[in-house]
């Protein structure tokens, strides 16, 4: 399982190796993964084998009432549960928007009905990551100008950092594929690493998710992340590299983020 297939020398893994492979090694020795990470001392809640969860109850709800979260033997879960050390508030603050959602439809089961800002809050919980960059690059990736984002600006490239947080983005890059594309979310991410997770965390509001403030980012494109895309034409491959179209109009990206 997560012992398996991850190379954590790789750029988008760095950042998750101390605890990633300290939990992966416990789990490969026999030790289930709830149990691995019960052992970690900075775990912000409990993590519990899934058959925990009552039927018929979200699995959000739970978490928001229980303090603990339901966690199968899993890659996906593996990595859910490496947001939550790293990202621990951000993380209760999405789990506390769901919870905001759930009560205003007046349910807490697995069928309630998603809201716009409750599918937003899924996507970058599972497909999310951050982009410290400068404005240029913004401006460049917002437009979908995949020549001058990756070649014309390759210099600048040098001065950014992505941080991957969707969990299910984590998985997918257990295996690499040139066509995973990242939402990132469009905003002046803090220099620092450490600053991260409180600044994320203050990011998500409602209003905020409500403007989708993540634009699509092949990760493949990103200098060093790929062996191929030092050729130029390894971005002519319009499946990934999409030009901009209608749903470049459906990212929302304030001003500020953009000025050089």
């Amino acid at each position: 399982m997560p012992s398996l297939g991850i190379d954590w020398a790789t750029h988008w893994f760095t950042p998750w190796r101390g605890p990633g492979e300290r939990i992966a090694q416990m789990h490969g020795q026999g030790i289930a993964l709830h149990e691995a990470l019960a052992r970690e001392p900075s775990a912000p809640l409990q993590f519990v084998a899934q058959d925990e969860l009552p039927a018929g109850e979200a699995y959000e709800a739970f978490i928001l009432r229980t303090n603990r979260c339901p966690t199968r033997d899993n890659l996906h879960d593996f990595f859910n549960a490496l947001v939550w050390l790293k990202f621990p508030l951000a993380k209760r603050r999405l789990n506390a928007l769901h919870g905001d959602q759930l009560r205003a439809v007046g349910c807490g089961g697995e069928g309630t009905t998603r809201g716009p800002v409750r599918d937003a809050m899924t996507v970058f919980d599972e497909n999310g990551a951050l982009l410290h960059a400068p404005a240029l690059i913004w401006q460049a990736l917002v437009a979908r100008d995949w020549q001058r984002l990756f070649i014309d600006l390759r210099p600048l490239w040098a001065e950014t950092r992505i941080v991957l947080f969707g969990h299910a983005l984590l998985e997918k890059m257990a295996l690499p594929r040139k066509e995973i594309t990242a939402h990132v979310w469009c905003a002046d991410a803090p220099a620092s690493a450490g600053d991260d997770d409180a600044w994320l965390a203050a990011q998500l509001t409602h209003a905020r998710l409500a403007e989708k403030p993540f634009t699509p980012l092949p990760l493949s494109g990103v200098p060093g992340w790929h062996p191929g895309n030092s050729d130029i034409s390894f971005y002519d491959d319009r499946l990934v590299f999409r030009p901009a179209g209608r749903q470049n109009q459906m990212t929302t990206v304030r001003p500020e983020a953009l000025r050089p």
